[in-house]
């Protein structure tokens, strides 16, 4: 029998490199990785009655971050893409918890970062937004998560740890205390009657350094003194928060940007407090690739985000006030 010739083998072999790189491409594996995605510009995609047209060419942009099922080659070799991050499947889904549930979640947290924004930027304009507080009163719960089936609809939490909760921001901020996989004391109200609770947290699925109970908390109820719409599509997550409120500022007439393009990152809250958020290496190479002048990052991000900054300018901020003083004192010295 002839042997096969040389360039014969090696075109065999060639192929069947190929033929199993396309496999290993195509099958998923049992990890998420997570991808840098471009800035993107806010004014296109916010509106609010008496907007006013960009004069100086800047503009206020958000970075999301490309959240995906990883195949056996990019779970084998990460670092074939440039800014990946894997993370294991309990990370981001913890047991019980399915993709479909996850994505609700991050929904509802968008919603939220939005109406917060709105609330904080129109105040600071000095125009009239009522809050009546609810407390921190349990809306539901997510199924998978810790608190299902410890805690119900209308519980409402009035201390953690000890430490009295009066808003919904309180527990979020008594919560940032522990680290994931920390055990907390709840003390809630029920029927009229007090109980307490002890459950252990998770990592909580937008920053897996950050726990998590999965619960759903009843919004304060806010009225605008002007209606404000969001069109960003499915995009989830509260880290937008920060970019929606400086935007707001912008579009009715307060020069936030300085003709500069600003980039920012941060939960929101009703206080003005910016917080710690996720997916901050994908966020800073994402800033940095679509030419941002400046970052605007959490105060507990920026060590991270400076180590892939490259160049780009990250500021560090932990209130709305702050940012905002930031970026006029930035455009003093230019």
């Amino acid at each position: 029998m002839k042997r096969p010739s040389w360039p014969t083998v090696l075109l065999a072999l060639g192929a069947a490199l190929l033929l199993l790189v396309g496999v290993l491409y195509v099958a998923p594996s049992d990890d998420y990785i997570l991808l840098p995605d471009h800035a993107r510009a806010l004014k296109p995609l916010v509106v609010v009655r008496g907007e006013r047209p960009d004069r100086d060419g800047g503009g206020v942009y958000y970075v999301a971050v490309d959240v995906r099922q990883a195949s056996l080659l990019e779970q084998l070799f990460p670092g074939l893409q440039d800014g990946a991050t894997l993370v294991p499947e309990h990370v981001l889904n913890p047991q019980g918890v399915d993709e479909k549930v996850r994505r609700q979640a991050e929904l509802r947290a968008m919603r939220r970062s939005q109406r917060y924004a709105s609330a904080v930027a129109l105040k600071a304009l000095g125009l009239p937004v009522r809050i009546e507080p609810v407390g921190a009163g349990v809306a539901k719960t997510v199924p998978g998560y810790p608190a299902a089936g410890k805690l119900r609809a209308r519980d409402l939490i009035i201390a953690v740890d000890g430490e009295a909760v009066t808003l919904p921001d309180d527990l979020t901020r008594i919560l940032s205390k522990h680290r994931p996989g920390e055990t907390v004391a709840l003390r809630l109200r029920r029927r009229g009657r007090e109980r307490e609770l002890m459950i252990r947290t998770v990592p909580n699925p937008e920053n897996p350094r950050r726990p998590f109970l999965g619960i759903e908390l009843q919004e304060p109820k806010i009225t605008l003194p002007l209606p404000v719409k969001f069109d960003l599509g499915q995009v989830g997550g509260p880290s937008a928060g920060l970019a929606f409120a400086l935007d707001l500022l912008e579009e009715l007439g307060r020069d936030v940007d300085h003709g500069q393009r600003v980039a920012a990152t941060g939960e929101i809250g009703l206080d003005g407090s910016v917080r710690e958020v996720g997916g901050v290496k994908q966020k800073t190479i994402g800033a940095r690739r679509s030419d941002m002048d400046v970052f605007l990052v959490p105060g507990e991000n920026a060590a991270e985000a400076r180590r892939y900054a490259n160049g780009l300018r990250v500021v560090p901020v932990d209130s709305f006030q702050q940012a905002l003083q930031a970026l006029a004192t930035k455009a003093e010295t230019s």
